[in-house]
């Protein structure tokens, strides 16, 4: 280029003595929106290539209303005296009218300056003889594609109807519309072109096209009584009341009730013109081309005319569709399904440890059952032969009794109500001796399940005061109770709290075993201690040294030569499972004292 140097790279432009000027010449007012916007994506290509560095100015020439001969020559002088000392490098003629103006009148406005031309296609250029050294971004608004499209829409429609407006562009299109569609019009029943109307005719007949119709909107800039219309707005009025879909080649129809259509969407235009002009300052060889098409269309009418978007060509654009949930707000849905994700993990973790925890209890709790039940089994050794005597007691008294009801039976006058006696004491004997096999074998029997239920603890320490009291007797204890008056409640295993009390009991009574027999007592006293039942049993024994107080609950720590040092903590297990304590101490007389302790089990109820 001779009066501008430049360096250029792919995105930007360096201009070492002066930024470049482009001049883009509008041919309508500024409110024609189709052409205005690809002007609009036209400057923000050139912006974002340059880094701003670069003067753009604008000029509508409002031809469509004053298309005179003296308007545009008036035009064309102003133009030239405003750019006189700021020629244009380049000058972007928007639309065909801008595109002839520009070319006759290059030597007064912008002399020297490349040409670059665009909204429209090859057979307008030849039309209007566009010369070989002017650039064009050719625009294709292929009215059978549009068709095309409403057709894979509509594909049981019946009618075809064509609306265009009476400005001579408006007729250019209709007579292109009619060579372009020539053979696609032979599908349908009729074919009908609606044109040179009035605007308020052009609506009413809209209105009663049969439902089965596709109706193809090209431009109204004029209708028959030479009202001026921007042609969006006049196929708006069109279509708000049209009785079937409206399909239009233009983007800005979109808002204003079309369907859609195949066009040369405002950025696709805009950012193919700025390419071309960047190229033109920069120097670079540059040649004609077309800006790409595509396919768009309105979400909403889709919708109102109940058409499928599954028949819309491959790549359409669809303006207003509504997004979904993950379209809308995929960025809060990623980091709550994270989140959501994270918390699962945690849980699961959480429901796996709970899951190993329970089974750990589980095994913890058959142990505990196992070790009970070995306990009861060594309890029920060591006091076999105070039970085998006890039990001999009701034994030999049923025996004597049978004896002697038989030897009344053979005398000649048997004593009937002295036999009837002798029956009834045989029947109490033999209630005792049950009772005594019955807490034996309460005692021995082994279970896999602890048997939760509601029981007096007074009850409890009287059946274990029954099965010891055997031994306490050979060993010459004398066995006292002391209890609560009325009942101290509370829910556990029963066996499992005797099996306690038997265990405290039996330590007490070996404890003594060095006492003169005189001074051998065990005694049990219950009571209520802040809402706890509470169990002593007290020996007087030798006690209880105080450096071993504190290790007499660990497992296998023994005093006794042939203890196993488990009875102690096995009791203080079964009852820390019911939420219960044991505690031991020296009586102040002399001896050891062990305290147990349970809730109540109508501790909650009685504190409200």
């Amino acid at each position: 280029m001779s009066t501008l140097q430049a360096q250029t790279s792919d995105t930007s432009i360096a201009i070492i003595d002066r930024v470049p000027r482009v001049l883009v010449l509008y041919p309508y007012d500024e409110r024609i929106a189709a052409t205005t916007a690809a002007g609009e994506a036209l400057r923000s290509r050139l912006l974002e290539a340059t880094k701003g560095k670069i003067d753009l100015f604008s000029e509508f020439l409002d031809l469509s209303r004053f298309p005179e001969g003296e308007h545009v020559a008036r035009m064309a002088r102003y133009l030239g005296e405003k750019y006189a000392v700021r020629r244009p490098d380049v000058v972007v003629a928007v639309g065909r009218e801008s595109a002839s103006f520009i070319v006759a009148n290059q030597g007064t406005i912008a002399p020297g300056a490349k040409i670059v031309a665009a909204g429209f296609g090859t057979t307008t250029a030849e039309k209007i003889d566009l010369p070989d050294d002017v650039i064009a971004a050719f625009t294709t608004f292929d009215i059978l594609k549009t068709a095309e499209m409403a057709r894979s829409l509509q594909p049981h429609a019946r009618h075809l109807y064509i609306v265009g407006g009476s400005s001579d562009f408006d007729r250019s299109w209709l007579t292109a519309a009619r060579a372009d569609l020539k053979q696609f019009s032979k599908s349908y029943a009729t074919t009908t072109y609606l044109e040179d109307l009035t605007i308020d005719e052009f609506v009413e007949r809209a209105s009663r096209v049969p439902p089965d119709s596709i109706i193809l909107a090209l431009t109204v800039f004029k209708d028959r009584t030479g009202r001026n219309f921007i042609p969006r707005d006049a196929i708006g009025q069109i279509a708000a009341t049209a009785s079937a879909p409206v399909y239009g080649p233009y983007q800005t129809y979109i808002d204003h009730g079309v369907v859609g259509g195949n066009t040369v969407t405002f950025e696709a235009l805009g950012r193919t013109v700025g390419n071309l002009v960047i190229d033109a300052i920069a120097g670079k060889p540059v040649s004609d081309l077309e800006a790409p098409q595509t396919y768009i269309a309105d979400a909403r009418q889709l919708q109102r005319w109940g058409l499928a978007e599954k028949d819309l060509p491959p790549g359409t654009i669809q303006m207003h569709k509504e997004r979904s949930l993950w379209e809308e707000h995929w960025p809060i849905l990623v980091a709550g399904s994270g989140l959501v994700l994270a918390q699962a993990s945690i849980i699961s973790v959480l429901l796996f440890e709970r899951r190993r925890r329970r089974d750990a209890e589980s095994r913890s709790r058959l142990h505990l059952l196992e070790a009970v039940h070995l306990n009861q089994s060594a309890t029920a050794g060591a006091l076999s032969s105070s039970i085998a005597h006890e039990l001999n007691q009701p034994l030999s008294a049923i025996r004597n009794n049978a004896e002697a009801a038989s030897v009344l039976l053979r005398s000649a006058n048997p004593d009937h109500e002295l036999i009837q006696q002798i029956l009834l004491d045989i029947q109490e004997d033999d209630q005792r001796a049950g009772d005594i096999i019955s807490r034996m074998r309460g005692m021995l029997k082994k279970r896999s399940e602890i048997d939760w239920q509601e029981f007096d603890l007074n009850d409890v320490t009287s059946s274990a005061i029954h099965i010891i009291h055997g031994e306490a007797e050979r060993r010459g204890i004398t066995l006292t109770s002391t209890q609560q008056p009325g009942e101290l409640p509370v829910r556990a295993d029963k066996v499992h709290v005797q099996q306690v009390i038997l265990n405290l009991a039996t330590n007490a009574m070996d404890a003594m075993l060095d006492a003169a027999p005189p001074g051998r007592a065990l005694t049990f006293a219950t009571g209520l201690a802040n809402e706890y039942a509470e169990l002593q049993v007290s020996d007087t024994g030798d006690g209880i040294p105080e450096e071993r107080l504190i290790r007499i609950f660990e497992p296998f720590y023994t005093t006794k030569q042939a203890g196993t040092g488990l009875g102690l903590s096995i009791a203080r297990a079964i009852l820390e499972t019911y939420g219960g304590s044991i505690c031991a101490g020296n009586r102040p007389e002399g001896g050891a004292v062990f305290r147990v302790a349970l809730p109540l089990a109508h501790r909650e109820e009685q504190s409200r």
